[in-house]
């Protein structure tokens, strides 16, 4: 889904200086959804683009504690690691 927000020109002109504008609004509010449980670890990794410790730094950068991990955190973990694992070359 794309979603369109209207930025007054004079605040995107101020907001662009720090670099991409819809970036930094992706990323705030993939911060806000997890700090008010409404995305979960794995989806803010996978709506910004991000591996699991870069999430983790991100969050940790933005002064965000991580949520205890649920048995479905731990199930994707052990299944990414497990595809990654066979692919290796011996």
């Amino acid at each position: 889904m794309e979603v369109t927000i209207r930025v007054p020109d004079e605040l995107a002109q101020r907001l662009s200086t720090a670099g991409d504008v819809s970036r930094q609004i992706l990323e705030a509010f993939a911060l806000e959804s997890y700090r008010s449980n409404s995305l979960t670890l794995f989806e803010v990794s996978e709506l910004l683009g991000f591996g699991r410790v870069e999430t983790e730094d991100f969050l940790g950068r933005h002064k965000v504690p991580l949520a205890e991990l649920d048995e479905a955190d731990l199930d994707r973990d052990a299944a990414v690691l497990s595809s990654l694992t066979r692919r290796r070359p011996r």
